[in-house]
């Protein structure tokens, strides 16, 4: 792979393009999901035929080289400008560098393009009705056809797929419960027998959806590593999600803080929360630091990044219920953006694994503190 531009450089001329190319959202964008989806597409698109989606990525899929630290700062700096929701942006990290490691390179070549350029979105059908934490658990099966598999079965919480092309979906191949039977394959989307059906979340986005398989046939060839490299495939991409991803959103966070104290009075007995909020948000931010070093290194994350998870989810429920202290009636009394974010940060200890899982396994594969 290219060696890339050293980050500061990076940094420095991007800045620059992006003083230049206005890419935030125009007046007629409404926030709605359909919007964000839009200005994800769009902002993704201009990136990509500029050339600053490409650096980080490896020059077999349309990239120029260079390390993961200059993915780290591209995300960084849409998030600073608010550009693109960061949730939605952020899942080019954990679904191309899965492509890249477990798909054959033919098909990763031809695939990652279309969704590092905004051609396409892709989704993760991870979670099961029953299964989300407990993902070895999971029912929906695949049972090999010919030169097919047939995969029943059914999805829940599965972010964009409304919107998506593809999907990165775990089955199980194999007799045996738990790890070892489970497979990963590379679906698209409008294949007969798959039928999504949006969720309305109490913040009122339908962000997630419901996906139901019924006899749907995937070619032999999108297997992504081999029959039961499903839990390693997981395995592998949930330290990405909680790298990169969680980098691109403490950054939000930061924006976040940043209009908390605009918004806010003179600050007198709440200065303590406030500073509470921003000393939350520096640790996590400090621990994501070294996670992001580590992985420009080559180092394969594993279970550590539970507690970049943990810190994470912290800090943000933290900062959200900073907000509530200190705008009264921002979020109970009115229909704002604050109610709304403070909405989505209840799910903070939830979605991507459970607060209460992930302290298991600090306690357990860190810890070593055993099962009691």
């Amino acid at each position: 792979m290219a060696p890339g531009p050293p980050a500061d450089t990076y940094r420095s001329g991007l800045r620059a393009w992006l003083d230049e190319h206005d890419l935030s959202p125009g007046a007629g964008y409404d926030g709605s999901l359909d919007a964000q989806v839009a200005q994800l597409d769009r902002v993704r698109r201009e990136l990509w035929d500029a050339g600053w989606m490409r650096y980080g990525w490896p020059e077999a899929v349309g990239g120029r080289g260079g390390p993961s630290a200059l993915r780290a700062v591209l995300g960084e700096e849409v998030a600073a400008r608010e550009l693109a929701e960061p949730g939605l942006y952020s899942m080019v990290e954990v679904l191309v560098p899965t492509l890249l490691s477990y798909a054959p390179p033919a098909l990763a070549t031809a695939m990652v393009p279309r969704l590092l350029s905004g051609q396409e979105q892709w989704c993760q059908g991870f979670s099961e009705p029953g299964s989300g934490s407990d993902l070895a658990s999971l029912t929906t099966r695949a049972v090999r056809d010919g030169d097919t598999w047939v995969i029943n079965g059914q999805k829940v919480w599965t972010s964009l797929a409304q919107y998506a092309a593809r999907c990165v979906l775990l089955a199980r191949t194999g007799p045996d419960p738990g790890h070892a039977g489970i497979s990963a394959f590379f679906l698209d989307m409008d294949t007969p027998g798959v039928t999504v059906r949006p969720l309305r979340t109490m913040h009122g986005v339908d962000e997630f959806a419901e996906v139901f398989l019924d006899d749907v046939r995937i070619p032999a060839d999108r297997i992504l590593g081999r029959p039961g490299d499903g839990w390693r495939l997981a395995m592998d991409l949930l330290p990405h999600e909680r790298s990169t991803c969680f980098w691109h959103r403490v950054a939000h966070l930061y924006t976040r803080l940043d209009r908390l104290l605009d918004d806010a009075a003179a600050p007198g007995d709440e200065a303590a929360a406030l500073g509470e909020a921003y000393l939350a948000l520096h640790t996590v931010r400090c621990r994501s630091l070294t996670t992001q070093h580590r992985l420009a290194d080559g180092a394969r994350l594993g279970p550590e990044t539970s507690v970049d998870k943990i810190l994470l989810a912290t800090a943000e429920q933290q900062l959200l219920d900073t907000v509530r202290d200190v705008l009264p009636g921002a979020v109970e009394l009115h229909d704002s953006a604050w109610r709304t974010e403070y909405l989505y940060s209840r799910a903070a200890t939830i979605y991507g694994g459970t607060a209460e899982v992930q302290r298991n396994i600090v306690a357990r594969r860190l810890l070593g503190l055993g099962k009691e």
